[in-house]
């Protein structure tokens, strides 16, 4: 019996053993012992009137209203729905449980009113909530990273300004095994973050397309497929129907075609030539973007690695190979 028992121990310690290391190596520790986060500090953003301006694009740029404003998606470009602007709501497409954006305007009750400036910092730049939970991915903060400290500064003076609404929402519930292991995508900023130079027009462009455009790079569970930055591919679905964001490469299969006057009149109308572009293109924001920041998005896009990837919307959705997705002309790559 002894023998038996001393088996059984060490048994016992190699599964346990061969456990830990397989979690080292797979999905991690953050799942159990909770994200990385950072302490809170007392900075505070100074309101100007260049930081109000520049907020406002950094805003539209970056879809804040896309995902925190009510929409009539039955109408072309998708007004907004008078009296939610920003007010936020729960997200009426498929996702792991209820994924419910937040109320980010300066309601006191409600919204983000007593919220302070580094709260708003660390969920817009690294994942964590006010209260301190892991944001579901839905909101883009891996992107975001990439904001510089004085767009970040002008995007949360902006979000002060803007008309405050009650709006009382659910709490978002994330599914299991999703809500733990979100807790792996958080990641927190300790240094400073600058921007692009302003000289340099494809660098400022690549730090735009970076924040505005991360639809247009495909996934697979949860992280880019190798070689195929920006050439479509991601499926969505909801209430503006189904599409697939385009292939934004200077393929043949992508927009190789644009000229400049092409690329802005779709950013802002959602048409290319007599073609509709689905809503769920946020060309109804982007339409508030400056001539200068369009134009160093386009010189950017021109440079980037052509990639082979045909996207046809307006064709059944079949399985594509490069993307691993059914979409429309999915079965010609």
């Amino acid at each position: 019996m002894k023998k038996l028992a001393r088996i059984l121990f060490y048994c016992g310690i190699f599964l346990l053993i061969s456990l830990a290391i397989g979690i080292t190596f797979t999905i991690g520790w953050r799942p159990f012992v909770g994200p990385k986060k950072r302490p809170l500090t007392d900075r505070h953003f100074e309101p100007t009137a260049e930081r109000l301006q520049r907020g406002r694009v950094v805003a539209f740029l970056t879809g804040c209203h896309t995902c925190h404003t009510s929409h009539d998606w039955l109408q072309h470009g998708a007004p907004f729905i008078a009296g939610t602007e920003l007010a936020g709501l729960e997200l009426p497409i498929p996702l792991p449980g209820r994924i419910v954006s937040s109320n980010i305007t300066p309601d006191p009750a409600t919204g983000a009113g007593g919220w302070t400036d580094d709260q708003f910092a660390r969920a817009i730049r690294e994942g964590i909530g006010h209260d301190g939970r892991t944001l579901f991915l839905m909101m883009p903060y891996d992107e975001f990273r990439n904001m510089s400290d004085e767009d970040l500064a002008a995007l949360v003076v902006y979000l002060r300004s803007v008309k405050p609404v009650r709006n009382p929402l659910p709490q978002t519930r994330v599914d299991f095994p999703v809500k733990y292991l979100i807790r792996n995508a958080p990641e927190p900023i300790y240094g400073p973050v600058p921007g692009p130079p302003p000289q340099n027009q494809i660098a400022r462009g690549k730090y735009l397309v970076r924040l505005g455009c991360g639809c247009h790079t495909p996934s697979d569970k949860g992280q880019p497929i190798p070689g195929t930055m920006l050439a479509g591919g991601a499926v969505l679905k909801g209430p503006w129907g189904l599409a697939t964001s385009a292939n934004l490469t200077p393929d043949a299969s992508g927009i190789s075609y644009y000229t400049e006057a092409t690329f802005i009149t779709a950013v802002r109308t959602g048409y290319v030539g007599a073609r509709k572009l689905n809503s769920i293109m946020p060309f109804g924001e982007f339409k508030e973007l400056p001539d200068e920041e369009l134009k160093a998005m386009y010189a950017y896009l021109r440079t980037i690695p052509p990639v082979r990837h045909h996207v046809d919307n307006s064709q059944p959705p079949t399985y594509c190979k490069i993307c691993r997705q059914n979409h429309g002309g999915g079965d010609q790559n």
